[in-house]
């Protein structure tokens, strides 16, 4: 798939919560076609604290609008430099990056189950854009430390079915995904991204059923392009970059 560098414009700025903003942006320039699971490579500029772009996984995708979004959470001088964006600001950016989930090639009797843990439910939410257009039947489980944690409720739920667990027990079911009743329920793909323990623990139990189950790992990328090695994963068939090879892989590659 093609890769471009691309002057994206932001077209809205939603802030979430004190600490998560959700940015649309644009381009003068129609986006290249970008799949569920990819991501993109953002410049951060004017701060002498960061030197590398920030890698963002891809929230939401139209290409009708000639839209992309990013959920990024402030967790550092980059991220909260991207969360200070106004409507207007112009972001260098190399897109798309990396291999998405891999979709179902029809929809008749697939039963499909994604689940996210906090902020890494974003790139579920193209992914359930995608499944929904393509008239497949889903479920999007969501657990957060609480309520507050959970982001962009509505338009999760203006997708499909939507489950929640909250650890304190304020939204949803108390506890973690893995403890929600929906996994009594049969499914034929399970896909997840959040917290390592937690897609861990999901892996655990999509082995267990014989579900086949991706993953989307969140290892730090510097570079997105293979070429600084700080992202490699050990997998059965050796070391992987995770910008090259994933971010997505199955649980059938990993040494989990």
């Amino acid at each position: 798939m093609k890769k471009v560098l691309v002057d994206l414009t932001v077209k809205e700025v939603e802030r979430l919560n004190a600490t998560c903003v959700l940015l649309v942006m644009t381009a003068d320039q129609p986006l290249p076609p970008a799949l569920p699971g990819q991501f993109a490579e953002l410049r951060v500029d004017d701060t002498p604290t960061v030197m590398l772009r920030r890698p963002i996984s891809i929230h939401s995708f139209s290409p009708e609008k000639n839209e992309i979004g990013f959920l990024v959470q402030l967790v550092g001088d980059g991220t909260r430099w991207l969360g200070g964006l106004k409507v207007g600001d112009k972001v260098n950016t190399l897109l798309p990056l990396g291999n998405g989930f891999t979709l179902p090639c029809e929809s008749k009797g697939a039963n499909l189950l994604l689940v996210g843990g906090g902020v890494g439910s974003a790139p579920l939410y193209y992914l359930a854009e995608e499944l929904k257009h393509r008239g497949c039947n889903f479920t999007i489980l969501i657990g957060a430390r609480s309520a507050k944690d959970l982001y962009r409720r509505d338009a999760y739920e203006a997708l499909g079915r939507v489950e929640y667990t909250t650890e304190d027990g304020t939204l949803g079911q108390k506890g973690y995904v893995t403890n929600h009743t929906v996994l009594g329920e049969k499914f034929t793909q399970i896909y997840t991204c959040g917290p390592k323990p937690m897609m861990l623990s999901v892996a655990k139990y999509a082995r267990e059923n014989g579900v086949p189950c991706e993953v989307s790992l969140e290892n730090k990328m510097a570079c997105g392009l293979g070429a600084c090695l700080c992202c490699v994963e050990d997998t059965k068939e050796g070391h992987k970059c995770v910008c090259t090879d994933g971010p997505v892989f199955s649980i059938d590659e990993l040494k989990w």
